[in-house]
């Protein structure tokens, strides 16, 4: 056989392997794009070594997002970008501004105890000076304050208002150009969305923290909140509410959930815009003395678990709903009748899709939305609780708080 011939058998065999590989991958889905990716945008990392050693951590812990992202360009490139978006997405050394970073505790400020526990132990100050190694103190400053040292697990809506109304007192002064808070991630997502909802600044907040804790062997913080102080002073975030910075994405506070337990890439979102359409912020109402009880929906589910739950007092209901938010005849029997005295939100157990009035029947969807309950859209129950609790605070008729989800 001659040489050209055989050069030609390898290349077609080489073809063929090629072809194979490429239809199983379509077939796979760890590499479809995750819907949750197609409004987190990407941050930019600088050239630094210890910046980029946590961004590698992450991208090994999360296998199926790096895989997906060399392959879902087509499918997102209306809402991502290589960069957190616009010419100011610059090295780090470059960044000016005054910030202002306000540290609530969680993991990022947390340290393992002598029983290999982790808990709250760090203070702000020190979550921050290390970050001038990238960052020009001459042009950038980070002003630090304290606030709480918790779990957010442990928090209550009287810690979100304390959050809240430090967030707005700063950005009310005309030297600061943003705000960051650093909060676990437990209870990120709800206080996200109340800073969005309460939010009327064109300057950002943006929240962040970490799955590893400040004494780990390759801590995250460092690099999420670096992130989340390029995004605070991208003026492209400008006039757009909240968001979370963390695990190389940007994700709008409405929208988002915590979606993995261990992974570094530990949230998702819902929203399917960069920039998700947001009602009218509301003027600031206090939430603690308010009561939004959460229901989980399951086949069989009885009606008094909202009776019982209006009779201890809560103002407003939300029910996480099956599917795209459908319940039982006994649970929406209950759910229609509170619904002539209280708001009540239907959303859903399920991670991903919209949450609308699809379905028929006793339970379904259209039913109980004929009947005065809320569909949720994009946003899940945690998020939608924070809602509740705003509308009830402020006397809100709660649909203006749940626009149609896209």
């Amino acid at each position: 056989m001659s040489y050209p011939r055989l050069h030609h058998r390898v290349q077609y065999s080489a073809a063929l392997v090629a072809s194979a590989l490429l239809l199983a991958s379509c077939q796979n889905p760890a590499n479809r794009e995750d819907k949750d990716t197609a409004s987190a945008t990407p941050t930019t990392t600088s050239s630094s070594t210890s910046m980029k050693k946590t961004s590698e951590a992450s991208s090994t812990t999360s296998s199926s997002h790096s895989t997906t992202s060399a392959n879902s360009s087509a499918t997102s490139s209306s809402t991502t970008s290589a960069k957190p978006s616009g010419s100011h997405a610059t090295q780090r050394s470059e960044i000016e501004g005054h910030v202002v970073v306000l540290s609530t505790g969680g993991t990022i400020a947390s340290t393992h105890d002598d029983k290999g526990a982790v808990v709250p132990t760090v203070k702000g100050s020190d979550l921050v000076d290390p970050l001038y190694s990238e960052f020009d103190k001459d042009k950038l400053e980070l002003e630090v304050q304290d606030i709480a040292n918790l779990d957010s697990s442990a928090m209550t809506l009287a810690d979100t208002d304390k959050i809240i109304t430090a967030v707005q007192e700063h950005l009310k002064r005309d030297d600061v150009d943003g705000v960051i808070v650093t909060h676990g991630t437990d209870s990120m997502e709800e206080t996200a969305i109340a800073l969005d909802t309460f939010h009327d600044s064109d300057k950002p907040v943006v929240l962040t923290g970490a799955m590893r804790p400040f004494d780990d062997d390759d801590p995250d913080g460092p690099e999420n909140l670096a992130a989340a102080v390029e995004t605070v002073t991208n003026p492209d975030y400008a006039g757009h509410g909240a968001f979370i910075a963390f695990g190389g994405k940007v994700i709008p506070a409405r929208g988002a959930f915590k979606s993995d337990t261990e992974k570094a890439d530990g949230f998702a979102t819902n929203s399917q815009e960069k920039f998700p359409e947001r009602p009218e912020p509301l003027k600031y109402a206090p939430l603690s003395d308010v009561r939004v009880d959460i229901i989980t929906a399951y086949p069989g589910a009885p009606a008094d678990l909202i009776e019982q739950s209006l009779a201890k007092g809560a103002q407003a209901i939300v029910i996480a709903g099956m599917g795209s938010g459908n319940i039982g005849p006994d649970l929406a029997n209950a759910a229609m009748e509170a619904a002539k005295s209280v708001p009540v939100v239907l959303t859903s157990r399920v991670d991903h899709g919209p949450v609308e009035g699809i379905y028929g029947g006793a339970g379904g969807g259209a039913t109980l939305a004929d009947a005065g309950v809320i569909p949720s859209g994009n946003l899940r129950a945690p998020q939608a609780r924070m809602l509740l609790a705003a509308a009830v605070a402020t006397g809100t008729d709660a649909h203006k708080l749940f626009p149609t989800a896209k």
